[in-house]
């Protein structure tokens, strides 16, 4: 019997910022200011919800359905449905994380002490929550590219960067961190055991990739513009050190 490709099933989740939670509890009483409060926030940032592909636009949004957050004390959750192409879109609160039981600033405040140096064992005990949980969302971080979710919050690909080689300590062994910077933003963070130039420019060859669909003209630090046929090497001055050069 043949099985037939199920297809991917469309992201259509949507954080809304609030302000505080007082002001979420009281629109879900009135559902028409709700709509309204989502979609001037979706405005205001000049974002457009992803529709079926079939969808002819000139429909409006109107309540679907609901449901319960169980485990984050009731909180309540609206989904809203285009009346056209029936699409529906689940709108969370700002203080409500995708998938996970435990509230952004506890996540942003473990992560940061993991960041730190303390242990799974130790943030859990600090922020009283799973272990396990916490393991879940530093893998969940790692999915995503940075250059993917900067270029989502609104920056713009940098006109000039900044290479530079870290180097780091994985239990007993000595790995290296290939770095991409502009001013304090951090663009790309690579990871290999190897000091080589093969080794540095794979990994910087994973920001070029993920940079590719913004097409962006970028500029390497001699500051001569690389067009988008020409690559990026590194040759390191040292085992150590190295740098970015745009070779044809």
């Amino acid at each position: 019997m043949r099985h037939t490709a199920r297809p991917t099933r469309e992201n259509r989740t949507i954080t809304i910022d609030f302000q505080n939670e007082a002001t979420y509890y009281q629109l879900l009483g009135d559902g028409k200011a709700f709509i309204e409060c989502v979609l001037a926030f979706l405005f205001a940032l000049g974002f457009q919800l992803k529709h079926q592909a079939t969808c002819q636009g000139g429909g409006c949004l109107t309540r679907h359905s609901h449901y319960l957050r169980v485990r984050l004390h009731g909180v309540t959750i609206w989904r809203l449905q285009c009346t056209t192409c029936r699409a529906v879109f689940t709108v969370l609160p700002h203080f409500v994380l995708r998938y996970r039981q435990m509230p952004p600033e506890v996540a942003r405040d473990a992560l940061l002490a993991t960041q730190g140096g303390l242990s799974l064992e130790l943030c859990a005990v600090l922020y009283h929550i799973s272990p396990m949980a916490l393991y879940r969302l530093v893998c969940a971080f790692g999915h995503y590219s940075l250059v993917t979710v900067l270029t989502r919050c609104g920056l713009t690909l940098p006109t000039y960067f900044l290479a530079d080689e870290k180097h780091s300590r994985c239990l007993p062994d000595k790995v290296y961190l290939p770095t991409i910077v502009q001013g304090r933003v951090l663009w790309h963070l690579g990871y290999t055991p190897e000091a080589s130039a093969a080794a540095f420019t794979q990994c910087y060859q994973e920001f070029q990739r993920a940079a590719r669909p913004a097409r962006r003209p970028l500029w390497g630090r001699s500051g001569r513009r690389a067009r988008s046929h020409r690559r990026l090497d590194a040759q390191p001055a040292n085992s150590h050190l190295g740098r970015l050069s745009m070779t044809g």
